[in-house]
């Protein structure tokens, strides 16, 4: 089984090469890793059409999703998923994901867990992947992209590309159809994936939240009214999660003093909480 990791680019020279790493290192498992590049103009281009490691397509695009969706469709992987530049996995990441899908053929997309850094790589929170429910969706975004996985079929049979009218939240409207078309959703319970919070987020700028708004109100009225009984909810399945309760433990990444060589960090105090974000 296959796994084909696509990444777009922009203008993130220096996080693309932390990630292309991040993806290199994985072991025990078949991969391709496709980087959709927008005709960046920061230096990638000197360097991404030589890296081995990579397919490398220079091209201009529409934006992220359009350039996620030009990756899946040239994708050979029995398997898919999208890395953005400024994220990464962690080591054993997709060994996990393939043993999982291997023993669950029933399931068309699998969430993990994530950890969520600040630009040097320093601990801030993690995400415990919920599965995303039809309602829920609206109103709280329980999984992290960087650590979801696909069957190819939800592609190319139900047809379910990223909608590219979204500059910044495809990803949500995408969580939406998956719950209203019913595709089989896991969730594995394993840290697979790193997120920088780097304060240059697409997704948490001020335009990010403005169209997470905007998609809300799109939102049956009943479902808009229940916010508050949503939200609380939300907290439960966490806590029930154990997001909150979660147990020191180690990561290791790579970072910009380390490029070459992950460097591994200690969380003592482990925390849900992503305070100020979502």
């Amino acid at each position: 089984m296959n796994i084909s990791v696509i990444t777009p680019s922009f203008r993130s020279s220096k996080w693309l090469k932390l990630c292309i790493t991040s993806v290199a290192d994985q072991r025990e498992v078949s991969f391709e890793h496709i980087v959709q590049d927008s005709c960046s103009d920061d230096g990638t281009q000197d360097w991404l059409p030589r890296d081995p490691r990579v397919k490398a397509f220079i091209e201009k695009d529409t934006g992220m999703y359009d350039a996620v969706n030009r990756g899946f469709r040239r994708a050979q992987g029995d398997l898919l998923c999208y890395l953005n530049s400024d994220e990464q996995f962690l080591p054993g990441a997709l060994k996990a994901v393939h043993d999982y899908f291997q023993a669950h053929p029933e399931i068309d997309v699998l969430f993990a867990d994530a950890i969520i850094t600040d630009a040097e790589g320093g601990y801030i929170c993690h995400r415990l992947a919920l599965r995303p429910l039809k309602y829920h969706v609206w109103h709280r975004f329980s999984v992290l992209t960087c650590a979801t996985f696909i069957r190819p079929r939800v592609l190319t049979q139900l047809g379910l590309y990223f909608d590219t009218q979204w500059r910044v939240n495809g990803d949500m409207r995408w969580l939406i159809e998956l719950a209203d078309r019913g595709v089989r959703r896991g969730v594995l319970r394993r840290f697979t994936s790193v997120y920088a919070d780097t304060g240059d987020n697409l997704n948490l700028s001020d335009a990010g939240r403005r169209e997470r708004q905007a998609l809300a109100e799109m939102a049956p009225k009943w479902v808009q009214t229940m916010r508050p009984a949503f939200l609380l909810w939300h907290k439960w399945r966490m806590l029930t999660r154990g997001a909150y309760t979660q147990q020191p433990y180690d990561y290791s990444l790579y970072t910009f003093a380390s490029p070459g060589e992950r460097i591994t960090k200690h969380v003592a105090r482990p925390t849900g909480l992503w305070r100020g974000r979502y």
